[in-house]
């Protein structure tokens, strides 16, 4: 598979489906760009699990205030309006419902809507932490993430083999080749990339791709090919 979209693409992709107004929670690491690529007229409210509600985006290199961070340690700025609260009431929040999306990203995704994303095996990490909370408190749960693995293997598969995070809680995946609804229990290709058949998308699919209706052409800004 030699054409695919980078993260940045990805990224761009997924914000475009976030609603004007909306809470949202974004993962730690790949997921955090998609802030980035908010649609012009829309604007998303950002929460993250240490206590900020309605933070900015990035600062400039060298004009970080490090008491000022996301729950991925990340620099972030103020808005007005911007809230801080206990990382209790912050959990209360996800909990609670309070939260529009969660954009994530995932090791696997099972065609039943499992999730795992937190550990690979035994040499992982030692907990699951926030993400088994936000994948069943946000009612829609978005993954954001390569089509397969460094090695080539699939990562929309039948049924995870990694430790799960949740259990029927992943709504869509945006992937580097397609964007796939998970819909009673099975994957639904809403877009795909023009150049990629159909042949060679299911061959890198660990499960059964279905098509209802018209499958969409996946296009993504093409200056963000190089970032």
């Amino acid at each position: 598979m030699t054409q695919k979209l980078t993260n940045a693409q990805i990224a761009w992709r997924a914000a475009q489906d976030i609603e004007d107004g909306a809470y949202v929670n974004l993962g730690i690491g790949f997921p955090e760009m998609v802030a980035r690529f908010q649609p012009e007229g829309r604007e998303a409210i950002f929460h993250t699990e240490n206590g900020v509600l309605g933070f900015g985006r990035a600062p400039e290199p060298g004009q970080e205030d490090w008491d000022l961070i996301n729950a991925g340690k990340k620099a972030i700025t103020l808005k007005p309006g911007t809230a801080f609260f206990h990382h209790a009431d912050s959990f209360a929040m996800v909990r609670g419902g309070h939260l529009d999306v969660a954009i994530l990203g995932a090791y696997q995704v099972a065609e039943t809507g499992d999730l795992a994303n937190w550990s690979t095996g035994p040499k992982g990490v030692p907990a699951v932490g926030g993400a088994m909370d936000l994948v069943h408190g946000a009612k829609r749960v978005a993954i954001i993430t390569d089509h397969v693995t460094k090695k080539g293997q699939p990562k929309l598969v039948e049924a995870c083999t990694f430790p799960l995070t949740g259990v029927g809680c992943v709504t869509r995946v945006y992937t580097s080749l397609a964007v796939v609804d998970v819909v009673d229990s099975r994957f639904v290709l809403r877009e795909k990339l023009p150049a990629i058949s159909m042949e060679e998308l299911q061959s890198v699919t660990g499960a059964t791709l279905h098509v209802e209706g018209e499958v969409g052409d996946l296009i993504c800004p093409e200056e963000l090919a190089d970032a």
